[in-house]
């Protein structure tokens, strides 16, 4: 079995606990409102407008046995520049205060999914940080790809609106083959573990930052 398909098998229990949130099954299913849409942009927001910096951090931390790696992570800034503009983008698009998601600070889960990510690529191993690549975009893909057209027929919202969901639909599939690759040539046992573990904790912490989406009978504490 290579690694690509081992950490999906070692991590397949904290993706499906994810996947069981409630407010996932929901949009999955399409049984979201605007306001849990734009809830859902504004963290994405500021998880997101970090994702350079990541892989900038990432890459300087780099040691010379890995330099092929330094290289992809190029590839992946040259990528993912700019993505938290289309994301305020589209909370305007819903109707959504997008200068005030930029100016606010982000919630508390948000904020500790991104800090433990700095903090492992600093303290701990920085190849860790494609676990988190792989719990993010891996969610994203599937949002996108079951989640999308549903939601904008539902909310009756302009395709404007789903610029950042669209990015991440079936066209990823490259994308996906591109960070297989590229973790199927991680050697080490040391980065395997750090990748895996790394992964298992973006599935509870990203699974965090669902949770806090108003559902349920929050979401009739004001607008609906």
């Amino acid at each position: 079995m290579n690694f690509f398909d081992t950490l999906k098998a070692e991590t397949a229990a904290d993706r499906q606990q994810l996947f069981a949130i409630p407010v996932i099954e929901d949009a999955l299913r399409g049984q979201v409102t605007t306001r849990q849409y734009i809830a859902f942009l504004s963290q994405a927001y500021h998880h997101v407008k970090h994702t350079v910096p990541l892989l900038m951090a990432c890459g300087s931390r780099l040691d010379g046995k890995h330099e092929w790696l330094r290289e992809a992570m190029a590839e992946y800034i040259a990528e993912e520049v700019g993505h938290q503009d289309w994301i305020l983008s589209d909370i305007a698009a819903c109707g959504g205060d997008a200068e005030a998601v930029g100016n606010a600070r982000p919630h508390a889960s948000t904020e500790l999914m991104v800090a433990y990510a700095y903090h492992q690529i600093d303290r701990g191993n920085p190849v860790s940080f494609l676990g988190m690549v792989h719990v993010l975009e891996g969610t994203s893909t599937a949002l996108a790809t079951h989640a999308a057209d549903t939601l904008r027929s539902t909310l009756g919202l302009p395709p404007q609106a789903f610029s950042y969901l669209s990015s991440h639909g079936s066209l990823d599939l490259e994308h996906v083959a591109f960070f297989e690759k590229l973790v199927n040539r991680l050697q080490h046992i040391d980065d395997h573990r750090a990748v895996v573990h790394m992964a298992r904790m973006m599935y509870h912490l990203y699974g965090n930052v669902f949770r806090s989406l108003p559902h349920g009978a929050a979401l009739f504490d004001g607008e609906a």
